[in-house]
């Protein structure tokens, strides 16, 4: 008889860990309080627009492709993608009407450098080099593997590969050794922030985030983001997994130290192992309710950790098209970087923060009516514990009439508030209230040096025994390649303590 195993949420990481388990042989049930599957990877569809509700940016595609093929399954039938060139626009404070290129296409970015600062271009390519050689190592020996055990990380060989990392330095002051023009450091160093955390205190080695976009490109999913978890949740029915929508865990069941299933909707669903896609410091303190089961992390521990910045998100339908607004994803840059960045990291109401603008209908024309162009416009703010301001209509429309009036100074944008026929956001408490997101950080636990690698929440639970975590809280971190990665480790250290198989990391 084949075991059971019952995942919590289908965010990217249940989806794909629960199609792993079931490829592998388990009986998998998945229980989504949503109605929907995603989790983040959410849709809006509002007035015949469709929004992708958080990701956008599509990196390392063979990361989506993988689970895909893992099954036998041809991944282009599922995730059709297109390659985007440029994969970017950028507007800076003084230029609005001049947008920069960001190109995967070396010789058109070094046309973009060279127009912005000469002098940098040069840099721009040390920094490639340098820090390719660090994503490599980071590749082959970290963001691939679990570590369980002291020695798993603490050994001769792993700390030999921890000094080729070089992580100490800052994530911006790394890119400034070899870029002095604050526009195109900007560039670079503002990414971080796609998995949470500041360029000024980041460690260095998330500056590899640009370097994976510049030399292997930036993809788009037809139909959105949502397709990837879409046909995540059709993959797994053909293998024949179960999923329970309208299904709001309450608690982890966990007797004599072993997980044997959990409380759902006022009854008790059974199973061999328990693996949670619930945000993991939320789950630490409201599923996993036996004490001895929490291990250090107990509600303190939890409270007392570093988190993600959050989002604010407007979701606009226009009744007209933008053709002078080339780019699908665009990047607005104010001139205070600095102190935009660290107003988000200390809970100040901000007064001139950088934004992005993505226009899914440019890529795929059925992402909005015709004539018309949805776009999906991000500004990174304070998470809910760190702010020092409430999220209420007033903070909403603060952040709303901001972002309109940053947009129409773009060329193509002047008239966009009157254009407007469709509209709605998603705030920092959404992400709490909605998705179990802890404080409302959108991307999960910061990845500082003391909680990453090691030290970040691995997949196995360290005081429970069949029970198992998976997401953008735990290792290796934040971001959909990344939380990816997170359903492999996940999946195999399940696989590795039931049956015994020692996976090749």
């Amino acid at each position: 008889m084949r075991k059971k195993v019952i995942v919590i949420g289908a965010g990217v990481a249940g989806l794909a860990s629960a199609i792993r388990l079931q490829q592998a042989g388990y009986e998998v049930e998945l229980f989504e309080k949503e109605t929907m599957p995603g989790g983040k990877m959410h849709r809006i569809e509002k007035d015949g627009f469709k929004f992708d509700l958080g990701p956008t940016i599509v990196m390392m595609p063979e990361l989506y492709r993988e689970i895909f093929e893992l099954c036998g399954r041809d991944p282009d039938d599922y995730i059709p993608m297109e390659k985007l060139d440029p994969m970017f626009q950028v507007y800076f404070k003084d230029e609005m009407d001049r947008p920069y290129k960001g190109s995967s296409d070396l010789t058109e970015m070094m046309k973009t450098l060279e127009s912005i600062n000469p002098d940098d271009a040069q840099g721009f390519l040390d920094y490639l080099q340098e820090i390719y050689k660090r994503f490599i190592v980071a590749k082959n020996y970290f963001i691939q593997r679990p570590f369980r055990k002291f020695k798993d990380f603490y050994n001769p060989f792993m700390i030999k590969q921890t000094l080729k990392l070089k992580t100490f330095d800052s994530a911006d002051h790394f890119i400034g050794k070899y870029i002095k023009d604050e526009r195109i450091k900007n560039m670079l160093s503002f990414q971080t922030l796609y998995i949470g955390i500041s360029p000024y205190n980041g460690p260095s080695l998330y500056s590899i985030i640009p370097m994976i976009e510049f030399l292997y490109g930036v993809w788009f999913i037809k139909g959105g983001m949502h397709t990837m978890a879409t046909s995540m949740e059709k993959l797994f029915y053909e293998l024949g997994g179960k999923i329970h929508y309208n299904a709001d865990v309450e608690k982890i069941s966990i007797e004599s130290g072993r997980a044997n299933g959990i409380y759902v909707n006022g009854r008790k669903e059974k199973a061999d192992y328990v693996m949670c896609n619930a945000d993991f410091p939320y789950a630490m303190k409201e599923l996993v309710q036996d004490k001895k089961a929490k291990g250090k992390y107990t509600d303190e521990k939890i409270d007392a950790m570093k988190y993600s910045c959050s989002c604010f998100l407007l979701y606009l339908g226009t009744n007209r098209k933008y053709d002078q607004v080339e780019g699908v994803h665009n990047f607005v840059f104010k001139s205070e970087m600095k102190k935009n960045i660290n107003d988000i990291f200390s809970g100040e109401k901000l007064q001139d923060g950088a934004f992005y603008i993505h226009i899914p209908s440019k890529a795929d024309p059925s992402m909005a009516p015709e004539g018309k162009e949805a776009i999906y416009v991000l500004l990174p703010v304070s998470e809910l514990s760190t702010a020092k301001y409430e999220w209420n209509e007033e903070t909403i429309q603060y952040y709303r009439d901001y972002l309109i009036h940053e947009m129409k100074k773009i060329k193509g944008f002047e008239n966009l508030e009157e254009e407007i026929v469709s509209e709605s956001y998603t705030t920092p408490m959404d992400f709490k209230q909605r998705f179990n997101a802890y404080n409302g950080a959108t991307f999960g636990l910061q990845p500082t040096l003391r909680q990453s690698n090691h030290m970040r929440p691995q997949s196995k639970a360290t005081h429970c025994e069949n029970l198992y975590f998976t997401g953008s809280s735990t290792h290796p971190g934040a971001g959909v390649p990344i939380v990816l990665l997170s359903a492999k480790i996940a999946a195999q250290e399940l696989i590795s303590d039931d049956q015994g198989i020692q996976f090749d990391y």
